[in-house]
């Protein structure tokens, strides 16, 4: 078979269907903007969407296009030979034009023809639609395939489950499809092997999808106004079987960033397993992520939505990057990379490097300052565990185990908790057999990590569960996850409590320096977000005639370093004398527009969203001054901790006219 680059297959298909009278269109944007029922545009059909309904498209009825690509559900599996989270889909559509008998000979031309790829007819095998009670079976495609020179026994009918595509989200445009096979050299797994099978021997490699129904809220199929072709070749995956090569990782795409990292790490690519999948995970990570940021839509690392799923990525690359011994700013050097390899078919990136690079930077610096931190906790959470297990197996090993228990018990190697309660309890009753039983029953709980500890490495090291879950999982344990959720679902509730009081404002009274004092808080809260990071979020105000009072979610106490950057990033806000405008609009609006705010809160209809320059926008009350510079100045007093996980800054600000120097 030939072999081929990237640029090349992708030129070679965009031609292909621009000579069959297509009008190549620009890849979306990997936020979707028509469907809100997923966070990204995980096929070319997301931005296509109303054209498949039946709305007409500018460029005509016939389109072709590389589809910038996020799908999130594999993030753990990534790091083998095959998975990726961000990848390239070449596609061709038809919007109510052609189908099925113009389809399927453009397919085996494509496939077959020396001009194009000139893959071997017999080493093809074809699946169509075995037919349900939404569908009948789908013997056109077949007859179709059958006239090219296709032979039965390359010919398989499956269900929905294997031949059937979309909707992409809840709802939508799906139907039967078509799938492509190169047959491997892998001999057959069975009397009964095929496309279906995992086994290998039929790696796919494109898919035409007949979309002629809709899928409504009742998940009932309805017939489209219009029957749409919407075709897909994963660019990568069909590089990586085309050039007979092992893994994705190990074609183009891939070079460039794998050689990176090598350079940066000192370690080589393929020299053991671990390493191998670390090199792996941080490729894909960050190449998914400088697409994520890269994007004309792009968004930063949050706690939230789109923006969750960036920071998990970037943190996961960090924490493999540390691993294998990457220096800081690592993910900078990467990001550069892969901006080189790909400005000239994706301009954007060039456009949107220098956001990239700074949220890659502040993300980077964000989380390396408490990850070794956070992985210290959590050895020391599993190092708990190993001398519990080695205590509790002791004691069952013990020639005597009520004995045992009982001089556990005096010499407080049992110490008194929750969970050792029933064991003392036995011991101190001299029931061996209840000794025995309890003893197993904590030993079996040994290998869940509990809610508390999960929560802690949450709310304190911004480590993302998915994270813990991952080192739990490395050590052979499991998390409580019901458990973190009820934590955490108590967490938003304090914080709910609290912001009540929050959102009156904290005031002792609604005087023109209350006011100046409360609008210093929301500078305040804005600026230990953009040093400390996203997880900051205020825990309650108290504002005097004298001075502000602000607590704030955050583990450990503040540098000198790192209030200095809060005072001179307010200060830097007063001084550009910003107007403060408010506007009234709904929740979502608010949140659209990244406004800070409790979002799962039960607010009225229409909430208040101050704005002040480009530094913060928050739902609030008020009241508030009419302009940063109304502050003059902004000077911290005192920074210490409030309660567990809360710490507490006190701080003035600079006197108005005829009034004195107020102090703490």
């Amino acid at each position: 078979m030939k072999t081929y680059t990237s640029n090349e297959l992708r030129s070679m298909f965009l031609k292909f269907f621009q000579d069959h009278g297509h009008a190549v269109i620009s890849s979306a944007s990997v936020i979707p903007e028509n469907d809100p029922t997923v966070l990204f545009t995980t096929a070319g059909m997301h931005p296509l969407v109303p054209y498949l309904m039946g709305q007409k498209h500018p460029a005509g009825r016939r389109l072709t296009d590389v589809q910038k690509c996020v799908r999130t559900g594999d993030i753990d599996d990534v790091g083998d030979f095959s998975h990726l989270t961000f990848f390239e889909m070449l596609g061709n559509w038809s919007l109510g034009d052609y189908f099925k008998k113009e389809m399927i000979p453009w397919s085996w031309e494509f496939l077959t023809s020396e001009k194009y790829l000139g893959l071997p007819k017999d080493r093809l095998a074809f699946t169509v639609f075995a037919g349900d009670e939404d569908c009948p079976r789908d013997e056109e495609s077949a007859n179709l395939w059958r006239s090219c020179g296709v032979a039965d026994d390359h010919l398989f009918y499956l269900p929905k489950e294997n031949n059937w595509w979309g909707p992409a989200g809840i709802t939508g445009p799906c139907g039967p499809d078509t799938e492509m096979f190169i047959i491997t050299d892998k001999e057959p797994c069975g009397p009964d092997c095929s496309p279906a099978c995992s086994c290998g021997r039929y790696l796919e490699i494109w898919n035409d999808v007949f979309m002629q129904y809709n899928k409504n809220a009742e998940g009932k199929f309805e017939p489209l106004s219009q029957k749409n072709v919407d075709t897909g070749m994963g660019l990568e995956r069909t590089i990586c079987v085309l050039n007979g090569k092992k893994s994705v990782y190990d074609t183009d795409a891939f070079t460039g960033i794998l050689a990176k990292i090598a350079e940066l790490s000192g370690k080589t690519y393929g020299s053991d397993e671990a390493t191998t999948r670390a090199f792996r995970i941080i490729a894909d990570h960050m190449r998914t992520s400088t697409f994520i940021m890269g994007d004309d839509r792009g968004v930063s690392p949050s706690n939230v939505d789109q923006g969750y799923v960036l920071r998990r990525l970037i943190r996961r690359a960090v924490r493999y990057g540390m691993g294998i011994g990457m220096p800081d700013g690592f993910t900078g050097e990467i990001a550069k990379v892969i901006i080189a390899q790909y400005c000239d078919v994706y301009p954007e990136l060039k456009r949107n490097e220098h956001f990239v690079l700074e949220q890659l930077a502040l993300e980077e610096t964000r989380f390396a300052k408490t990850l070794r931190q956070g992985e210290k906790e959590f050895d020391k959470i599993y190092n708990n565990v190993c001398q519990t297990r080695a205590t509790l197996e002791s004691i069952l090993n013990a020639d005597n185990t009520l004995a045992q228990a009982q001089e556990y018990v005096q010499t407080r190697k049992l110490r008194p908790s929750p969970d050792m309660a029933p064991i003392i309890e036995a011991a101190n009753a001299g029931d061996e057999a209840a000794v025995v039983a309890a003893v197993k029953a904590r030993m079996e709980s040994l290998h869940v990590m509990d809610g508390r500890s999960a929560f802690k490495l949450y709310d304190t090291y911004g480590f993302p569960i998915e994270m813990t879950i991952e080192l739990a999982k490395e050590k052979g344990l499991s998390v409580d996850q019901d458990d973190f959720v009820q934590r955490f679902k108590q967490h938003q509730a304090t914080s709910q409590a609290g912001a009540e009081q929050r959102f009156k404002g904290g005031l002792a009274d609604h005087s023109a320096q209350s006011a100046r004092l409360h609008t210093a808080t929301h500078l305040l809260h804005a600026a230990l977000r953009k040093v400390l990071g996203d997880e900051v979020a205020q825990k309650g105000s108290n504002i005097t005639a004298e001075r502000l009072r602000f607590d704030f979610s955050f583990g450990r106490k503040m540098t000198q370093e790192e209030l200095a950057e809060v005072e001179r990033l307010v200060n830097e806000a007063i001084a550009a004398k910003a107007p403060i405008t408010c506007r009234e609009m709904t929740v979502p609006e608010a949140r659209a527009e990244g406004a800070i705010g409790l979002f799962a809160s039960k607010y009225g209809e229409l909430v208040k969203v101050y704005t002040m320059g480009s530094f913060s926008k928050e739902i609030c009350g008020g009241p508030h001054a009419t302009n940063t510079g109304d502050l003059k100045s902004f000077k911290i007093q005192k920074e210490e901790s409030s309660s567990a996980g809360v710490r507490r800054i006190k701080a003035v600000i600079g006197t108005a006219p005829d009034e004195k120097t107020p102090t703490l």
